[in-house]
């Protein structure tokens, strides 16, 4: 019996640096949202700390089991009401600084878990 590895089809974060984020083998220079199946480049959201369900539905609406929001070099707080009402949906959110949720989403896709990820590079 012949045993082989296939190597993981999944979208991984490369580098991050203030300005730019790599993703896979393309740079961006602008905030992204992820997904272990794909990039969505065009991300508007407002800042963190003004964040609201409906910001994210285009996200939640690819079913992650978990969104990691990263806040940029520093960390920022979303709205309480955010955090009560991704939890009422069953959806983990946890917060951090934008290299930090990298680390967290490629650790979460490498485990075969659902991840989305909005990741602000300013």
């Amino acid at each position: 019996m012949k045993f082989t590895l296939e190597p993981v089809m999944a979208v991984s974060v490369r580098q991050v640096e203030r300005g730019r984020i790599r993703v896979g083998d393309r740079s961006y220079e602008r905030s992204i949202a992820i997904t272990a199946d794909e990039v969505i480049a065009d991300w508007a959201s407002p800042d963190v700390d003004r964040l609201e369900m409906a910001d994210l539905e285009p996200l939640l609406a690819l079913e992650p089991e978990i969104v990691v929001l990263g806040t940029g070099w520093s960390q920022a707080l979303p709205p309480r009401e955010l955090v009560f009402a991704m939890a009422r949906r069953g959806i983990g959110l946890e917060v951090m600084d934008t290299p930090a949720a990298c680390r967290t989403f490629n650790i979460l896709v490498a485990e075969g878990r659902r991840p989305a990820a909005i990741l602000t590079i300013d």
